[in-house]
């Protein structure tokens, strides 16, 4: 998460304090902040671009898998059309 965003949840955070607590509001922000940053480094995120990318590549893949299944469903009807069926 950019920093940017990351200030706009601590600005909330911190309008949402009490009047009475917003004298120490630096060190609300400070700590806030601290903790929003180190619980998201600990998750496992991916950037919009990466993901976006992650998106392109399936599509391309699933693309891909539907044209061999349908050159596999061929060749298989073109074998069974080939092979001669056995008297009995």
């Amino acid at each position: 998460m950019n920093t940017p965003k990351i200030d706009e949840i601590v600005r909330r955070l911190v309008e949402s304090v009490p009047p009475g607590v917003r004298a120490v509001q630096q060190d609300l922000e400070n700590n806030f902040r601290a903790v929003l940053r180190s619980s998201l480094t600990k998750l496992d995120l991916v950037s919009r671009d990466e993901f976006d990318a992650q998106v392109r590549v399936l599509a391309r893949t699933r693309a891909r898998l539907e044209e061999l299944e349908k050159r596999v469903a061929a060749m298989e009807g073109a074998a069974g059309a080939a092979t001669p069926t056995q008297p009995n």
